[in-house]
Order: structure tokens, then C-alpha cells, then sequence
């Protein structure tokens, strides 16, 4: 029980700091408006409560941001396919660098391939399905940079208070 609570206060602060850093760190980009806070969220979120917290954080930082008017639908498909691939990735490889590429490919490109449908249905988006991805990756290397350095910098202090996340060496 205590662990789970723990979960879901983590879920909720980070998607508080994935809304608040999308809205006031984002750019436009093509068809896209980009927010590296979302991926350095997700790669954070992944890593701390594992899979599927990690995919209700992507999906509510998704649809609070949507009702503000600060996202756009193409937030659904690759925050959350990103941050659950990090969480299942983190879970199987415990490998830092793996749960930033799996943000890379589950974000940058899977998500990207994925967004083309909403864009073409809800937004009227004509165009390649190829050029969603080089409109997605810049926004997701700036955030997994940002949240590997981060969590290299905390990893003793995240390890000291939650020992399960120990990393393979």
C-alpha cells in the first residue's frame, strides 16, 4: 500500500511539472508543437514508478494540457507510447541508456508514426507521413539529454531511498 501511494504521488508531481515545463517550454514545430519537458518527464517517470503509472502520467500531462489549449492531440500517441516503453524497458534491462532509447524510438519515431493518423483525421494534416518524424525527434533528444544527465547526477541519492532501482552493471 505505502509503495503504491508513493506511485501515485510521483505520477501526480510529475505530471504537475510535465504540464507546467510543456506549457512554458514549447516551441512550434511543422504540424507539431514540440515540448522537451514531456520526454524528460517520461524518461523520469518510467524509471521511478515503473510502466504503467508512467503511461497514466503521459496520458493525464496529455489531456490536462489538451484542455488548456497548450497541447495538441498528437501528444496522446507519443508521450504515451514513450514513457511506456521506458517503464518496460527500465523494468527488464534496469540500464539507464536503454530507457532513454527506448523514449527515443517509443517518442521520436513509433509516435511520431502514430500521430500522422490524428493529424490527418483531427487537423486536417496533409503531407508525408516521414517528415512527423524529424518534427518529433529535436524536441525528444533535448528532453532525454536533459533527464540522463539528470538522473546521472541523482542516481545515488534515487538508489539510497529506493534501493529496487539499483542498475546492472
Amino acid at each position: 500500500m505505502r509503495q503504491n501511494l508513493r506511485k501515485l504521488v510521483l505520477t501526480a508531481l510529475l505530471t504537475a511539472i510535465a504540464v507546467v515545463g510543456g506549457t512554458v517550454f514549447q516551441f512550434p514545430l511543422g504540424a507539431a508543437r514540440v515540448a522537451p519537458t514531456q520526454h524528460l518527464v517520461n524518461v523520469i517517470s518510467g524509471i521511478l514508478v515503473g510502466p504503467w503509472y508512467a503511461l497514466a502520467q503521459a496520458f493525464m500531462t496529455s489531456l490536462i494540457r489538451n484542455l488548456l489549449g497548450t497541447g495538441t492531440i498528437l501528444a496522446f500517441p507519443g508521450s504515451m507510447v514513450g514513457a511506456l516503453l521506458v517503464g518496460l524497458t527500465f523494468q527488464k534491462t534496469k540500464r539507464l541508456w536503454t530507457a532513454v532509447l527506448a523514449e527515443l524510438v517509443g517518442d521520436g519515431i513509433l509516435g511520431a508514426l502514430l500521430a500522422f493518423p490524428l493529424a490527418s483525421l483531427f487537423l486536417g494534416t496533409k503531407g508525408a507521413l516521414w517528415l512527423f518524424i524529424p518534427a518529433f525527434l529535436p524536441s525528444v533528444f533535448v528532453g532525454v539529454a536533459i533527464a540522463y544527465v539528470l538522473l546521472k547526477a541523482l542516481w545515488p541519492a534515487i538508489v539510497h531511498y529506493d534501493p529496487s532501482l539499483s542498475l546492472k552493471h
